[in-house]
């Protein structure tokens, strides 16, 4: 991650391709504390925004970074360069999950049976 007089320049890539940031941010900064500010920061023209720092996922470097890590402890020394912004990737988990327990259990309700004798 970009380092400048140990802070840490980051900004998100949505899945859309536009982005939010670039913001500056200590080392000592939990993964959590980040996806907290993405969900202060998102867009609210977009459709399907996270509810919650459960929906929202991180990825730099090609891993999915964890809650409980902080900013200090994922950085990868190969992709980031000092005085450099940092990318990371924000994956949104979509809405469906609660969705599609409705509709089960409407489906239960509404079940119809033919027999031909």
């Amino acid at each position: 991650m970009a380092v400048s007089q140990d802070r840490f320049e980051i900004k998100f890539r949505l899945s859309d391709g536009s982005d939010i940031g670039p913001k500056s941010f200590p080392p000592t900064t939990s993964i959590a504390t980040l996806k907290q500010s993405i969900l202060a920061q998102w867009p609210k023209d977009k459709e399907y925004g996270p509810r919650t720092v459960k929906d929202v996922k991180l990825i730099s470097a090609g891993k999915i970074l964890e809650n409980n890590r902080t900013v200090g402890e994922c950085q990868s020394p190969l992709c980031d360069l000092p005085g450099g912004v940092t990318t990371m990737h924000v994956v949104v988990q979509p809405p469906t999950a609660e969705n599609e327990k409705k509709v089960a259990g409407d489906a239960k309700q509404n079940k119809c049976v033919c027999v031909i004798l």
